[in-house]
């Protein structure tokens, strides 16, 4: 660890002066709130030799306000905005086209999800082959697989970066109120019209609108603190009014609501809360980045965004490992009553614990992730690339769906990963497939 440590030591001291740590660090600890409210949420009881699975937010509905705390996809969607401007203004500058930039921004973000994937598929034949219920498997792989689906999106989000740029440098923050205006209208038939499959599309346009106001923070045209905070604080109090008033529920992650849900799909409420966590924490920004200066915490922000896609990926598959471990062992460390005092008492301890575990596995599995394209290697065509990444993404957002084992549709799960690993090589992502 102590050599790792060295390492981004090292990187952190090399760090060229204009960059914006901020950046960095958000997107830092966004992941590992995302983690800490997956691992806090989950609400497992070992009782009589079974295991229940439940949800605090449903056990515990007067906790739901954590959820505006740890619903922080959002900024990570910002601070991608950010990160895909400054790649993309320096590709230009380098004289790198759309096919050049692409392939190494997916190559980055591919690989370490095909690995946890085929981690995955072959679990789930060992265990199928086994004999082991296909419900087992599907609850096991859905939980698991869950980080997933943020990929499925922000990939597609990346094959239209270039285009979102060119929006917002012809139009600036008219191309953000286009897709936010969108997503608006999606919700109003979402509601009002119930055309509650309209609604997934907002996959798109929620997420599509969060992203330019990265590209705002990068031109610099987000304002001063005090409107920040004014921003912040108005955010504040419409995503009060359309949970109090409106057709929305209170929780931000997940569906405790019966039927309904702000995330799945996203509502117009997650754009609005990202905008009032966002002038919170760019009002700050200043003085965070004069902290950022100092050795110790850029070291860590680059160690954690060094590995942060395995981190954030195989996070629940370590606490799925665990579980079943504890069960083996007749329930250790899972007999408290989800919510009970003693339950909420031992919560640092089980995610200290899940962090120990989830340390190791993502010091021997990030390297991948570094893992740079062949020097040399051939790039393939706009048409195979964007075509690759739309079949792969498809892929993922099943698999994430429904996981491995029993599905709606006979050997949907074989379909899904078949799509995802046709998808890669199209791509030119996989070994052999340029």
């Amino acid at each position: 660890m102590m050599g790792v440590w060295s390492q981004a030591k090292e990187l952190a001291a090399q760090t060229h002066s204009d960059r914006n740590r901020y950046v960095d660090f958000l997107r830092a600890v966004s992941i590992l709130m995302v983690i800490t409210g997956h691992w806090l949420i989950v609400a497992l009881y070992y009782h009589a030799g079974s295991l229940t699975a439940g949800d605090l937010l449903v056990i515990q509905p007067n906790m739901q306000w954590l959820t505006w705390l740890f619903q922080v996809m959002p900024i990570f969607f910002i601070v991608g905005g950010f990160a895909n401007a400054v790649s993309l203004e320096s590709a230009r500058r380098r004289g790198i086209g759309y096919t050049g930039w692409l392939a190494v921004r997916l190559n980055r973000l591919v690989t370490p999800l095909l690995v946890l994937l085929l981690g995955w598929a072959l679990l789930a034949a060992i265990l199928y082959f086994s004999g082991v219920s296909g419900d087992i498997t599907r609850l096991a792989s859905r939980a698991a697989l869950i980080p997933t689906w943020f990929l499925a999106i922000y990939i597609m989000v990346v094959v239209l970066a270039p285009a979102t740029y060119i929006m917002w440098r012809r139009w600036g923050f008219v191309s953000f109120w286009a897709l936010a205006a969108v997503g608006i209208l999606v919700d109003i038939a979402y509601f009002a019209a119930d055309l509650q499959w309209m609604g997934w599309s907002n996959y798109f346009w929620i997420w599509l609108s969060v992203h330019q106001l990265g590209y705002a923070w990068r031109d610099g045209r987000m304002g001063s603190p005090a409107q920040l905070l004014t921003y912040s604080v108005f955010g504040l109090l419409l995503l009060g009014l359309l949970v109090s008033k409106g057709p929305y529920p209170f929780a931000m992650v997940g569906s405790p609501d019966e039927g309904l849900s702000n995330s799945l799909p996203p509502k117009i409420t997650l754009l609005i809360l990202g905008i009032s966590q966002f002038g919170l924490l760019l009002a700050i920004e200043g003085p965070m980045r004069r902290m950022l200066s100092g050795i110790r915490i850029w070291t860590a922000t680059v160690l954690i965004n060094s590995m942060i896609m395995t981190l954030y990926l195989w996070h629940i598959t370590v606490m799925v490992i665990i579980v079943a471990l504890a069960y083996l062992a007749g329930g250790l460390g899972l007999g408290l009553e989800p919510g009970s005092a003693d339950w909420w008492v031992t919560r640092p301890v089980w995610i200290a614990v899940l962090y120990a575990v989830l340390l190791p596995v993502t010091l021997l599995l990030s390297p991948l992730e570094r893992r740079a394209r062949a020097a040399g290697a051939a790039t393939p065509t706009a048409v195979r690339l964007v075509g690759g990444a739309v079949l792969l993404c498809l892929g993922v957002a099943l698999l994430a769906r429904f996981g491995f084992g029993s599905a709606p549709l006979p050997r949907l799960d074989i379909a899904a990963f078949l799509m995802v690993v046709t998808g890669a090589a199209i791509s030119g992502l996989l070994p052999g497939f340029k």
